[in-house]
């Protein structure tokens, strides 16, 4: 049976697909802890790759863009459960229990990890409320944050440099970012944020150093890297187009030859 779901309660998500399936792009604005429990998760992201499996857990980081594709195992299901660690809980958190973070955590490490027997029998813990058997009210919500926030501690105290690292993303150099992220179709204020500008900033910027708007420069930098994908890598459109950022097949030929003057199958 083909489809996917996804059942939210508050800051707990669960997804499940019954055949591949190719996510959306997304921006992080929180960090949240999740467990693969069946099938396996591609993320792709601009430093690179990475495969979640069956079993392993995932501490994904906040102010992201990752784009992702979920496999189901070989039985047909995909499962996976996360729960959000959302800013207030994790301010409150550290001011009850007294933590500062003096420093960035600037490892490039991956962050997921086969759960010990603590965090495996946490998010079996919230089947009830994936089965739909119990409500996750508020309050139920936060204390199994603040669960899983001890237990992230217990596993790696070095992930409280992470985790209780309240301060705004710098400023960065934006031209860098761009020509690394252009294929994420995400909103423009994304892009501001995850540089260290407010859109106004990002705009006046992004002027200066492109010559011309986000919006026409993200659409030929995207067209131009599919050309190149088509001819030289003999690509099929259909097997780029999300990959690129196009949210669907026919707007991309459109935009193709609107561009190009040729249709891609006339590009030799």
């Amino acid at each position: 049976m083909a489809g996917s779901n996804e059942i939210i309660f508050d800051k707990l998500v669960y997804s499940c697909a019954f055949e591949k399936y190719q996510g959306h792009e997304e921006f992080i604005p929180e960090h949240f802890l999740g467990f693969q429990l069946s099938g396996e998760t591609h993320a792709f992201h601009a430093q690179g790759n990475a495969v979640v499996i069956e079993n392993n857990i995932v501490l994904v980081r906040k102010n992201q863009l990752i784009r992702t594709i979920k496999y189901p195992s070989k039985i047909g299901k995909y499962q996976f459960v996360s729960i959000t660690l959302d800013k207030e809980t994790l301010q409150q958190y550290a001011i009850e229990n007294k933590i500062i973070v003096e420093k960035r955590y600037d490892s490039k490490q991956k962050m997921f990890f086969e759960p010990n027997d603590f965090l495996r029998n946490y998010f079996i813990s919230l089947t009830p409320y994936i089965n739909k058997k119990k409500e996750a009210t508020p309050r139920l919500a936060d204390l199994k944050i603040r669960e899983a926030i001890e237990l992230l501690l217990q596993c790696n105290p070095d992930f409280k440099s992470i985790l209780f690292d309240f301060s705004e993303p710098y400023k960065i150099d934006l031209e860098e970012f761009m020509n690394q992220n252009y294929m994420f179709n995400v909103p423009v204020e994304s892009f501001a944020k995850l540089t260290g500008r407010s859109l106004s900033g990002f705009k006046r910027d992004f002027t200066k150093i492109f010559g011309t708007t986000p919006k026409h420069w993200l659409r030929e930098k995207r067209l131009d890297e599919a050309y190149y994908r088509i001819k030289q890598k003999k690509q099929k459109p259909a097997d780029i187009y999300l990959d690129l950022g196009f949210e669907n097949l026919s707007h991309f030929y459109f935009s193709f030859k609107q561009k190009f003057g040729v249709t891609t199958s006339e590009i030799k």
